[in-house]
């Protein structure tokens, strides 16, 4: 899936913000732990829920977290269902 959203990363609010359409943003906030983030919420505004912006955000986010050179631990139920089916993005994955 190409993705051309923003991802701004707000490392004070440890959030990932993504720009969806119309001014909405969808977000996944992290906990930090040396260069591991545990990803324990994402949320997408409710008017655009069932319209596949979660796996938008998730392209966007995930992207973004490769390019920082960060490993991930899904701890929100939604990260942990798209990363269960989404195996290119397991090379992300922590040990734990």
């Amino acid at each position: 899936m190409s993705n051309n959203h923003k991802v701004v990363h707000d490392k004070d609010k440890q959030t990932y913000f993504v720009d969806l359409i119309d001014g909405y943003q969808a977000k996944v906030s992290y906990q930090i732990s040396g260069n591991v983030l545990t990803l324990d919420h994402s949320s997408v505004p409710s008017e655009l829920r069932g319209q596949g912006y979660a796996g938008i955000m998730m392209e966007a986010v995930l992207g973004k977290i490769e390019q920082e050179g960060f490993k991930v631990i899904p701890q929100c139920s939604y990260v942990v269902h798209y990363m269960g089916k989404h195996n290119e993005w397991n090379h992300l994955l922590a040990s734990q």
